[in-house]
């Protein structure tokens, strides 16, 4: 074999590690996310339960001061707003463009893939399991 073929040959070799290796990542991040959907979808069961009404959300701009409307209903997960789920239980981080057109007619967020661990990786070490946050949260609205 030459030394091309063996360069190609390990390429195509590392090429399959890493498309196995995303695959796995990709596969545990879906599985997370649709256990901490569940998880979030009994919350907002409880929180209707206890009489917590959802609250219209309002969004924080990536750059920039103030808050931007959503068409968005539902709790936020901290009290500084930048969570939130809607009674779908969907997640949402709750940054968005903040141009002109945002501010004059509103944003809608994304909905995220929700994590088991919030806050995981942040750099101000705010960190809660899903449960935990979610528990404070009934036990502690945030209110607009």
């Amino acid at each position: 074999m030459s030394a091309q073929a063996d360069q190609e040959d390990w390429s195509r070799q590392r090429r399959q590690v890493f498309e196995v290796k995303e695959q796995a990542l990709q596969a545990a991040r879906a599985d997370e996310h649709r256990r901490a959907t569940s998880i979030i979808r009994e919350a907002v069961e409880r929180f209707q339960d206890a009489g917590i009404a959802p609250v219209a959300l309002r969004a924080r701009p990536y750059t920039g001061s103030g808050t931007i409307r959503t068409a968005l209903q539902g709790w936020y997960l901290k009290q500084d707003r930048s969570l939130a789920v809607d009674a779908e239980g969907r997640y949402y981080v709750m940054r968005v463009d903040g141009g002109l057109r945002a501010r004059l007619r509103g944003a809608t967020p994304e909905p995220s893939m929700a994590p088991l661990v919030v806050g995981r990786g942040a750099r101000d070490g705010d960190t809660f399991r899903l449960e935990e946050l979610l528990e404070m949260r009934l036990e502690d609205p945030v209110r607009p």
